[in-house]
Parts: C-alpha cells; sequence; structure tokens
C-alpha cells in the first residue's frame, strides 16, 4: 500500500457523520466545559526535552519562534509549570495518569505503562469524545502497537528517527519519507479535518527536541555562527561549586556534563545549534496546526494546550540534559489557548504539575475525574471559579543504571524555596532562597557536610542549624514527609518492591 493510498484510508476512517467545524454540543446547559454547554475539542500538543525558556518571546531570544509566541500572545503564558520527574516515560506516564511516577510505576524509560490505570483519553472517551494520538509514546519502547483509550493511532517504536520514519496507523506499518516532526503535523491536520459527529481529542507527540538533534534541511545552518550564551554556572571555577554536593561538580566529564557530552562526541556549541535549529520545524508545525482549526473555524473555541514532558540544562552547573531538580531540568513552557473562554495576554504564576493535565482535560470535556488521579484542574483556576491552589509539590528522580552518575532524588518546591536530597550519597542537602538566588548558586545548607560515612545529615543540620536557615530546613522536611505520605510514597521507600 502506498503511503498516498494509506494516507486517504486513514482520513476515511475517521468518522463522515457532521463538518468538525461546528463544535458537538453536551446535552446540558451549564458546568466545567463552559459558555453554552459546549464540550469542546481539546488539542495537546507536547514537545521533547523544551526548555521553559525556549519560547523566544517569553524567554532566552536566542532561540526563534515566531508561531509559538504568537500563541502566547493570544492565550495564556504560564510561567510556572513543571514536572514532578524530569524524564521522558516517567513524565509521559504522568500526563497520561494524573499520578507521580512511584504511583504509576513507569520509573525510567523502559517500563511499560500498565493499561488497567486509569488515563484520561479513556475518560474522555466516556464523556463522548473521538480521541486520537499521533506521535512519541516511549512507555515501553520496544512496541509501537496501538493503546487503549483512542480511537486513532499514529506513532512508532521508542525514541523513533528524525528522517524516514515507520509508523504504526491502526495497527498497520507505514513507511513514510520526510522529516518527523512534518510529518506528525500532517496526520495532527488530518484529525482536525476529519468530518465526525462528536467532538475529538487530538494528542500531538512529538519526538524534537530530543537529541541527537537533526535539523530539517531547510533550517539546517540557520543558527551556524550564532553563539548560544552560556550561564554563569557553566565554568568550572571552584566558586560555582562552593556548597555543591561532590557528585555535581564530578557530573561534568560524565555523559550527562559538559566536559564529557555525548561521551565526548558532540562540542557544546554544535548541540545548542542543531537544537535551536531542530526546534524551528516544530515551531513552524504548530503554526500549521493553529492555522489548520482557524481553517475549520474551530481555533477559538478550542481548548489548545502546548507544553513539554520536561526541560533541559544547557550548561548551567556544568550539566546537560534533565534528571537533576535544577530549575532548568524541571521546568517548562506551558501555553493554553482558547480565546471564547480565556482572555488573551494573561500571564500566570500558579505552579502547575504534569499531573494537572489529566484532570484538566477531563474536567474541560465535563467527565468525572478518578480518585486515582493525584493532580488537580487548572481548568477552573483559569476559568476563575477556582481560588485556591497549591503552595508546595514533590519532586522524585529514580537512579537509573544506564546513566549512574545521577542520583535518586526526593525534593520539595514552594514559590520561595526548594530542598533537593539524594538518595545514595552522603556530604550535602541543597536548600535554596529562589526569589533572592534564582540561579541557584548559594546553598543554604552548604556549611552542613558529612566528611566521612559515619552520622547523617538530618541529625547535623538538626543539631547545629539556627535561625532562618533552620526554620525553613524544618520546614521543607515537614513538607516532604507531608507529600510523601499524601501520594502514597513511605518516607523511606524499597522503590524497586
Amino acid at each position: 500500500m502506498s503511503p498516498k493510498t494509506s494516507r486517504r484510508g486513514f482520513l476515511r476512517g475517521l468518522g463522515s457523520a457532521a463538518a468538525v467545524g461546528v463544535t458537538a454540543r453536551a446535552g446540558r446547559s451549564e458546568g466545567p466545559t463552559g459558555t453554552r454547554g459546549k464540550r469542546r475539542n481539546i488539542v495537546f500538543i507536547l514537545t521533547d526535552d523544551l526548555r521553559f525558556d525556549a519560547i523566544g518571546g517569553f524567554g532566552n531570544p536566542f532561540f526563534r519562534t515566531p508561531q509559538l509566541d504568537a500563541l502566547a500572545r493570544n492565550g495564556i503564558w504560564l510561567e510556572n509549570a513543571f514536572v514532578t520527574t524530569s524524564l521522558c516515560s516517567p513524565s509521559r506516564a504522568s500526563i497520561l495518569t494524573g499520578q507521580y511516577a512511584h504511583a504509576h510505576r513507569v520509573m525510567d524509560n523502559r517500563t511499560r505503562l500498565s493499561p488497567e490505570i486509569a488515563m484520561f483519553p479513556r475518560e474522555l472517551q466516556k464523556a463522548g469524545y473521538e480521541t486520537a494520538f499521533v506521535g512519541k509514546w516511549h512507555m515501553g519502547g520496544a512496541s509501537d502497537a496501538p493503546r487503549p483509550g483512542f480511537d486513532r493511532w499514529v506513532s512508532f517504536r521508542g525514541q523513533g528517527v528524525y528522517n524516514n520514519p515507520t509508523f504504526n496507523v491502526d495497527g498497520r506499518k507505514e513507511k513514510r519519507r520526510g522529516y518527523v516532526t512534518d510529518l506528525i503535523t500532517d496526520y495532527a491536520i488530518d484529525v482536525i479535518k476529519a468530518r465526525r459527529s462528536k467532538p475529538f481529542m487530538l494528542y500531538v507527540s512529538h519526538k524534537a527536541v530530543h537529541a541527537d538533534f537533526q535539523p530539517v534541511a531547510r533550517y539546517k545552518d540557520k543558527y551556524k555562527g550564532k553563539a548560544y550564551p552560556p550561564p554563569a554556572s557553566m565554568a568550572d571555577v571552584d566558586e560555582n561549586y562552593r556548597g555543591k554536593p561532590d557528585w555535581v561538580r564530578r557530573q561534568r566529564h560524565s555523559w550527562h556534563g559538559v566536559d564529557g557530552m555525548y561521551n565526548k562526541k558532540r562540542d557544546f556549541d554544535t548541540v545548542v545549534q542543531e537544537y535551536a535549529e531542530a526546534l524551528l520545524a516544530l515551531d513552524e508545525g504548530v503554526g500549521r496546526i493553529v492555522h489548520a482549526l482557524r481553517e475549520q473555524g474551530q481555533l477559538d473555541s478550542t481548548f489548545l494546550v502546548f507544553t513539554s514532558d520536561n526541560g533541559f540544562l544547557f550548561g548551567e552547573h556544568g550539566l546537560i540534559d534533565k534528571r537533576v531538580m535544577y530549575e532548568p531540568s524541571i521546568r517548562v513552557p506551558l501555553i493554553v489557548h482558547c480565546p471564547e473562554l480565556f482572555a488573551a495576554g494573561q500571564r500566570r504564576a500558579e505552579m502547575i504539575l504534569n499531573i494537572d493535565f489529566a484532570p484538566t482535560f477531563i474536567e474541560a470535556a465535563g467527565g468525572a475525574v478518578p480518585a486515582s488521579m493525584q493532580g488537580q484542574s487548572f481548568f477552573g483556576l483559569l476559568s476563575g471559579t477556582r481560588r485556591h491552589w497549591r503552595e508546595d509539590f514533590l519532586y522524585e528522580y529514580f537512579w537509573e543504571r544506564s546513566y549512574p552518575q545521577t542520583p535518586t532524588v526526593l525534593g520539595v518546591r514552594t514559590d520561595t524555596h526548594k530542598f533537593i536530597q539524594c538518595h545514595g550519597v552522603w556530604d550535602r542537602y541543597e536548600l535554596y532562597d529562589l526569589r533572592a538566588d534564582p540561579d541557584e548558586m548559594h546553598n543554604l545548607l552548604a556549611e552542613f557536610r558529612i566528611t566521612t560515612q559515619g552520622g547523617t545529615l538530618d541529625r547535623l543540620i538538626a543539631t547545629h542549624a539556627r535561625g532562618d536557615v533552620k526554620r525553613i530546613y524544618d520546614d521543607m522536611q515537614r513538607r516532604l514527609r507531608r507529600l510523601l505520605r499524601e501520594t502514597g510514597c513511605a518516607a523511606e521507600p524499597n522503590w524497586r518492591t
């Protein structure tokens, strides 16, 4: 079967009862679905490894993202969005299930997500939605088979490839020529343009901008000669590591450090250049999806959300990649666009988490949020019907045998402070005042260091800390214990049982 023929079959299979330009209506006149009782179409665009400041108009001007800039200007920019585990598969599982990684058990990039766990696509199906998944799944990478909860399925195995990928389209293998970002966007637009009698949820999951970064030919060398401004903390000087745990500086020479990055096969400037060039095609693809929605008369009424599965470090503290709890690793961009419901041009500061997407989409669809979901819907927060919001959240990352340079991390972040507690290393904890020290350079617990394996940091700090440091540390420890209890995680868990 040729790609052209199979694509026509794909389009025919999407439904033909009514023009999608008319939003389907529920049999109700009020509720969380918004004005006039509409069950809104939902488009969720997830990118990979995109830094929180890579939306050029709302962050670092080194990056050029005109389409995303426009989407944010005409929507809501949520400037404090975070992931609860900064790693692809755990974060993607958290997005689907509304659960922390220790609850859904996808704690690395190899584990398959259990189909028994409640996920938002199935809940939307129950609410009368047609659902489609297009792109990177990456939970149980040995299979690209269709997963429960989706009426239409277009995906590939594992990380996939940037050029000439093979897709699984509803169980059929389809070899395509071209660039994966463009092809994912093509399939997404097919879903938008299909005819149907139901509202739809489209989940667009990009491979970009994941390493090895490979830009499409039309954007290759667009950043040639443009030097990325390295962060001050990238320099290998004692001042940058004063107060940091020893493992942070040692990681400079590993796969995820600036002096050993990718087994010393790539240099820093080239990696950033190719990342930025790969982002250009992704930005263009978002613009094409927005254009398709506008052509169908749906743009203003569609609940459109754009975000990333985790952040990415470009030299901060001598590191690249993610996993750690420093801000560039755990913060992600987040744009919400639905002019019919939300005034354009807003900037919001509430802490939104990846576990919040599932309950938000379910509330937007008028469904009932399962009790198993640990996140909170922010739909009411944006529409003004919800006033109270979280004051802290739990961060967790679990040691991986393939990447032993990063230890298991448990931590707490509030609006003002961050506490980082690593397991398997024992020299220092980290505590930062984020308002006074947003770059996390001055560890408030720097003086409390175990230099032999005798004793414990908890006892050392409890005995000798004084004043504000003692007060803040005690508060963050209480918050950590509370969050562990509330999320069903033991204070000293055996993670692999």
